[in-house]
C-alpha cells in the first residue's frame, strides 16, 4: 500500500477539506502515515488568509519537498486556499510540485494522483459548487469525542480586507438534512461535542431561503442523542437574530459561547472594512448579549493597523475591548492582500504601528480574560477530558469545560483526577483563575 502523509494548515474549515481528501484516498486502498519521511505521497493543504499564513504555507511546501530527495516522497500535492490564489505562479516557482487544487477541487484529489502517475502535472481549478455530504468518505483526524462540522462554504459579506470570497467563492450552505444526518453518524461513532463551522454561520441558509436557517438547524440538532454540546464558529452579526440568542439561552446542549468577529468598533473603521454592521448594529447586539441571565461567554477577533487608522480610533477600539470585558479575544495585525480593495487603499500603517498597538490591545485584553476567569472562581461547569499526565504518583487531567473551544482558547487543569479518563464529561468547580487557563476540582 502506498503511504500518504498530510499537513493541513489555516483554519478548521481547511482541515474538514483535508479529512475528506484523506477519506477519499483510503476508499483507494492508501495507508495514511505521520511521519512524512515514510510517505510516498505528501499533501499540502494550505492557507492565505493573511501574510503570515502565506508564507507558512510556502515554507512547509518547501519543507514538505525535501523529502523527495530525503524521503520516500515520490508525489507532492499543494491544495487549498494559495493554490487557488496563485494557481499561475506555484507551479512555475516551484517545480517540485507534481499538482495544484483548488478550493473546489477537492474530491478530485484521486484524479490528480492518477495524472501524477501517468507522468503529467496536475492542475485542478474548479469553482466552489458543491460541498461534501454525510455521504462522503471523511478520516477524522479530531480525538474521538470531538468532531468540525462544515455547514457551509463561501462568503457574500464583501470586507475589503480578505481574500476569502476570491478563494472560497460566494456562500454556498449544505441542506439541513445532510448536517443532521452527518451528526446523527458522528453520534454513533461517540462524538459528544460538535462544533459548527462556515466562514459566515450565521447566513447559513440564505442562499437556500433567503434567511438564516441556524435556528431551524440547531432545533433539529438538539435533539440528537448522545451529542452533549454544540458550539458555534464565526456569529457574524448582521443575521444574529433574537431567535438564535434564546436558542442559545435556552437549549443546555448549545455552550453559552458567542464567537463574534467583529473586527473593529469605530464607525469610519468599520465603513473602509466595507463592514455590513454599523457601531450602532455591533452596540445594540452587545447590549442584548450581556442583558441575558445565563451566563454567556464572548470572544471576538479584531484587526488593528487598517488603512487609515488614526490613533484616535484606535483608541476607541482599546476602550471598547476594555468595557465590553471579553471573555477572549484575538488580535491580528492587518495585512496588505493581493487582490483585495484595502490592498489599494492611501494611507497604509507601518509594520511598526501595527506591531505596537498589537501588543497594547493584547495587554488590555489580558488584564480583561484574568478578571473573567478570576470571576469563574467558585462555579461548577462540565469538563471534558482531553489529556492525563502522571508526575510523581500525582494524577492531573487537561481539557476544556463547555465555554473554552478547541484549539483557540485556555485549558481547565484538574489535579487529583484519579478516577476519570480521556472522553469523559464530568462535573467540576473552579477554584482558580489566570489570564488564560483555569484550575478546577471534580465534584461529587
Amino acid at each position: 500500500m502506498e503511504k500518504i502523509g498530510f499537513v493541513s494548515l489555516g483554519c478548521s474549515k481547511n482541515l474538514i477539506d483535508t479529512e475528506v481528501m484523506l477519506g477519499i484516498l483510503k476508499d483507494k486502498h492508501m495507508e495514511i502515515t505521520d511521519d512524512l519521511s515514510d510517505a510516498d505521497i505528501i499533501i499540502v493543504n494550505t492557507c492565505t488568509f493573511i501574510e503570515k499564513a502565506k508564507q507558512e504555507s510556502i515554507d512547509t511546501i518547501i519543507q514538505a519537498a525535501r523529502y523527495k530527495t530525503e524521503g520516500h516522497c515520490q508525489m507532492l500535492i499543494v491544495t487549498g486556499c494559495l493554490s487557488q490564489q496563485y494557481k499561475q505562479d506555484l507551479m512555475k516557482e516551484m517545480p517540485e510540485i507534481d499538482a495544484l487544487l483548488g478550493t473546489g477541487s477537492w474530491d478530485r484529489i484521486w484524479e490528480a494522483v492518477a495524472t501524477v502517475r501517468k507522468g503529467r502535472k496536475a492542475c485542478f481549478m474548479d469553482n466552489v459548487s458543491h460541498l461534501y455530504d454525510q455521504k462522503t468518505s471523511r478520516v477524522r483526524t479530531t480525538p474521538k469525542y470531538s468532531a468540525y462540522v462544515k455547514i457551509g462554504e463561501g462568503c457574500n459579506n464583501g470586507c475589503s480586507f480578505c481574500i476569502i470570497p476570491h478563494v472560497r467563492g460566494k456562500l454556498y450552505s449544505r441542506p439541513v438534512e445532510s448536517v443532521v444526518e452527518e451528526v446523527r453518524q458522528l453520534a454513533a461513532e461517540g462524538v459528544k461535542e460538535i462544533n459548527l463551522i462556515a466562514q459566515d454561520t450565521t447566513s447559513y441558509g440564505v442562499d437556500l431561503a433567503g434567511q438564516s436557517l441556524l435556528p431551524e438547524l440547531l432545533r433539529q440538532l438538539v435533539k440528537i442523542d448522545g451529542i452533549q454540546w454544540i458550539r458555534l464558529f464565526y456569529l457574524y452579526p448582521h443575521y444574529f437574530t433574537d431567535e438564535l440568542m434564546d436558542l442559545i439561552v435556552a437549549e443546555p446542549k448549545i455552550c453559552p459561547y458567542v464567537d463574534l468577529p467583529l473586527q473593529h468598533i469605530s464607525q469610519t473603521v468599520l465603513q473602509r472594512m466595507n463592514r455590513r454592521d454599523s457601531k450602532d448594529d455591533v452596540l445594540k447586539l452587545m447590549d442584548k448579549l450581556c442583558s441575558h441571565g445565563r451566563k454567556l461567554t464572548l470572544r471576538s477577533t479584531f484587526i488593528v493597523g487598517f488603512p487609515g487608522e488614526t490613533e484616535a480610533e484606535f483608541q476607541e477600539l482599546c476602550e471598547f475591548v476594555r468595557n465590553t470585558e471579553f471573555d477572549d479575544v484575538g488580535v491580528f495585525t492587518y495585512s496588505q492582500e493581493d487582490g483585495t480593495p484595502a490592498a489599494l487603499m492611501d494611507d497604509q500603517i507601518s509594520e511598526e504601528v501595527k506591531e505596537e498597538r498589537y501588543h497594547i490591545l493584547m495587554s488590555i485584553q489580558a488584564k480583561v480574560s484574568e478578571q473573567r476567569n478570576r470571576e469563574m472562581e467558585g462555579t461548577n461547569h462540565t469538563f471534558l477530558v482531553e489529556k492525563i499526565t502522571e508526575e510523581d504518583g500525582l494524577r492531573q487531567a487537561v481539557g476544556r469545560i463547555e465555554v473554552q473551544a478547541p484549539d483557540v482558547d485556555g485549558l481547565t487543569y484538574v489535579e487529583d483526577a484519579k478516577t476519570i479518563q480521556v472522553g469523559d464529561m464530568v462535573p467540576v468547580r473552579i477554584v482558580q483563575g489566570f489570564a488564560y487557563d483555569v484550575v478546577a476540582e471534580l465534584v461529587e
